[in-house]
């Protein structure tokens, strides 16, 4: 199946995955505030087209640790949940005045493990969440981790994003990574490993290619938890697509159809 057959703007509902690597300078591990600008002005238009928007976003750990010096990832759980208190109120601050400028209400929502495992707390999840697109407000999620530890030990949002394109039964989720998509081996050690274009079902041979290893020193996912995530997104209904983030201004080109990226086809499975 070709890429240009799958009509991405049609899409009604859309999950936006981003990670850490794909929001801050790397030199520096500071905010990429022209980034961040682009890919609200991304999610602003996606509104405008009628579609409903979501974006689960990291960088809070990220940004609190670079808010108190830390030169290095911190390793202790009760640091990294430190860093994420201090962090998510900053990042959260800065998507505010940026949504701001386009007259765009965003609402911030922090989840739990606990919250989908537990059938009300789902539930009153999925109400909000459904709430909110009734709303017009673009809600930003990301994992509680001043409670939880679930992001930190699962890697970058990407398997957080799954499940919540699932539970508001989106029909597209894209994540955003610090690559093209998925390929055959890894691009960075073999120069003829070959991106694959379109995915139409999951099978072990696709998880013999992932490589269970980040490039960044502020991510945490690996092409195995993208491939994770994939299985869930697309046994619930969902296409995926893997695209590099480094220009945000990908969202619009996925929805004109014409990108660098893997799309993963839905397969819901009941």
């Amino acid at each position: 199946m070709e890429q240009k057959n799958f009509k991405f703007n049609k899409k009604k509902r859309v999950v936006i995955k981003i990670g850490s690597s794909s929001l801050t300078h790397p030199e520096t591990g500071n905010l990429d505030f022209i980034k961040m600008m682009h890919l609200v002005r991304e999610l602003c238009d996606m509104r405008n087209r009628g579609m409903d928007v979501c974006l689960v976003s990291s960088g809070a750990i990220a940004v609190g640790r670079k808010t108190i010096g830390l030169t290095e990832r911190p390793r202790a759980i009760s640091m990294k949940q430190a860093c994420a208190a201090i962090g998510q109120a900053r990042l959260m601050m800065t998507y505010e005045k940026i949504f701001s400028e386009y007259n765009q209400v965003m609402a911030q929502v922090l989840m739990t493990k606990n919250t989908m495992e537990n059938p009300v707390s789902r539930e009153n999840a999925k109400n909000t969440f459904n709430e909110l697109f009734h709303l017009g407000v673009i809600p930003i999620v990301n994992e509680n981790d001043t409670v939880s530890t679930y992001e930190m030990q699962f890697g970058d949002n990407d398997t957080l994003s799954a499940i919540v394109a699932s539970l508001v039964e989106a029909d597209l989720l894209i994540l955003l990574s610090d690559i093209d998509g998925l390929y055959t081996d890894d691009p960075h050690k073999n120069p003829n490993a070959k991106l694959i274009d379109v995915v139409e079902q999951m099978d072990d041979s696709l998880f013999a290619m992932a490589k269970d290893s980040t490039g960044s020193d502020v991510g945490t996912g690996g092409m195995a938890t993208k491939l994770a995530a994939a299985q869930i997104a697309t046994s619930s209904g969902a296409d995926m697509i893997i695209a590099n983030g480094e220009d945000v201004c990908i969202l619009h080109h996925i929805l004109d159809d014409s990108f660098t990226g893997t799309i993963f086809k839905a397969n819901r499975k009941d």
